[in-house]
């Protein structure tokens, strides 16, 4: 059966959260001064990253809510047991740097465009929806989605199949319709692979060494992937 949507990530997928973080944390910690305990910046930044993944991990595995991950991420980076009233206004100073610096990645306009007239378009991401609602819109593509799922709303997180499924039941698609696009082997091309639908890695930094998931580098190649001859489920058509 043809594919008839497509069902994206955002973070990192889309938009460049990796950069936009960085670059936000660094004109932060320039208005902030560096912390104790940190002998550089670029150790700073490499801190708030990792700690980011920790808390992040424990908010998907529903032991802290999305404020609490947040809250949590700054007390520790800070190394203070900071009221959660601090831990926000710190966060919330950090947070108008970092989204400052949002941006689209470079190939998402033109792969949105080159995909609008063939196919529907939806959004399943590990983050809440009041959150991703506002940055799409901030980056001028929230009307390019009929759906938006989130898992702090839906109760249930990537790579689960009950993730991908409600997505599949929004857009009132069986799985094998849909195809899901995201930057992280397991928790999207894998889940979704599991799902029932067809999961894409987008392996923009060229690490490859997944031969069981379909890859591509850039949103460029996904045109010519989700075309009706190309055999689904096989190895990447670029190796």
């Amino acid at each position: 059966m043809a594919i008839r949507a497509v069902l994206w990530d955002i973070d990192d997928t889309l938009f460049d959260y990796g950069g936009a973080e960085r670059t936000g944390m660094r004109h932060h910690l320039a208005h902030e001064g560096l912390p104790d305990g940190y002998d550089d910046v670029e150790q700073a930044l490499d801190r708030w990253r990792d700690l980011t993944v920790r808390h992040w991990e424990r908010f998907a595995a529903g032991e802290v809510g999305f404020d609490g991950q947040r809250w949590d991420r700054v007390r520790d980076f800070l190394g203070a047991p900071l009221p959660d009233a601090e831990a926000e206004e710190w966060f919330e100073r950090h947070r108008g740097h970092y989204e400052a610096a949002w941006a689209l990645f470079p190939d998402a306009l033109p792969a949105l465009d080159g995909l609008a007239a063939g196919y529907r378009h939806a959004v399943l991401s590990n983050s809440a929806f009041e959150h991703q609602d506002r940055k799409l819109r901030a980056l001028g593509v929230r009307d390019r989605f009929e759906v938006l799922l989130c898992a702090a709303e839906l109760g249930v997180h990537k790579p689960d199949a009950a993730a991908f499924h409600a997505a599949c039941e929004a857009l009132g698609l069986a799985p094998r319709e849909v195809a899901y696009v995201g930057n992280e082997p397991d928790i999207d091309a894998r889940g979704a692979m599991d799902a029932g639908l067809l999961g894409i890695w987008l392996d923009r930094g060229g690490s490859g060494g997944r031969p069981d998931l379909t890859r591509i580098t850039g949103l460029g190649e996904l045109a010519a992937m989700l075309r009706p001859d190309t055999r689904f489920g096989a190895v990447s058509l670029i190796g």
